[in-house]
């Protein structure tokens, strides 16, 4: 149960149930709102913020929706975020990523079934959401990788906004609802 009271699916504050309906108008006109969605909605203005920033990332980046996806999985196992890994796990599917990608990201370093640009992902991810930022090898190895510098930004944006998205999460005692299966992977040593 969330630290703070969430607003209903159909909340009283017309603020918030604007931006209610702004959301479900990208996903069907009955669709629930999620937990997260649902607790960012007592603060309507920073709730709006959050969707400010975070459905240009989902949605108008220039880098493929299925590596970003894979670092926010990946994002998700570091900070052990159940939540997160459980919504983004059918975006990440849907967007490309493999089933052995996916079963191999805990331990992703061993595993033969990254390209060179999603291992370049994946070392920015990892020491972003490790803080304090990526290193300057983390960023050498994914110009090597054919990265432009509005493709770094939009990288270095998404493994730095899922982190922002983990440690709400966590502040806010939110988990995922039960039409999610939770399952979050052991990290493996690497």
């Amino acid at each position: 149960m969330p630290r703070i009271e969430m607003l209903p699916q159909q909340p009283q504050d017309p603020e918030a149930r604007a931006l209610f309906e702004q959301v479900r108008r990208s996903r069907g006109p009955n669709a629930p709102l999620g937990d997260l969605y649902r607790v960012l909605g007592v603060a309507p203005a920073m709730f709006k913020a959050w969707l400010d920033f975070a459905w240009p990332l989902r949605l108008q980046a220039k880098t493929s929706r299925k590596l970003r996806e894979l670092m926010i999985l990946r994002g998700a196992l570091v900070s052990r975020a159940a939540y997160e890994w459980a919504h983004h796990l059918p975006m990440a599917q849907e967007a490309g990523v493999s089933a052995a990608q996916i079963a191999a990201l805990p331990a992703w370093r061993k595993a033969a079934c990254f390209d060179g640009a999603e291992r370049a992902a994946l070392q920015l991810t990892d020491e972003v959401t490790a803080g304090p930022g990526a290193s300057q090898s983390a960023i050498d190895a994914l110009r090597r990788a054919g990265f432009d510098d509005a493709q770094l930004v939009e990288l270095v944006l998404t493994a730095s906004f899922y982190v922002c998205v983990s440690r709400v999460l966590h502040s806010m005692a939110i988990v995922p609802e039960a039409n999610y299966d939770a399952k979050l992977p052991s990290l493996q040593p690497d």
